[in-house]
């Protein structure tokens, strides 16, 4: 659980800045968009080869 706690001269948009952060590196909300429907693992790997696939050409293209 990500917490956080507000200092005596914190603002309120300083916290929220802080708090978004932290979920963010806690994975929070990338955990909960993968938990929402099942993906077969057949297709993940289809969808991880693809995505790498997408990101050896844009590196080759960005070579050039």
């Amino acid at each position: 659980m990500v917490k956080v706690i507000l200092g005596e001269r914190e603002p309120l948009d300083r916290a929220i800045m802080r708090f978004k952060r932290k979920c963010d590196r806690a994975g929070i909300l990338r955990d909960f968009k993968r938990s929402t429907y099942y993906i077969k693992p057949s297709q993940r790997r289809r969808i991880r080869k693809e995505k790498a696939i997408r990101r050896t050409h844009r590196l080759q293209a960005q070579e050039f």
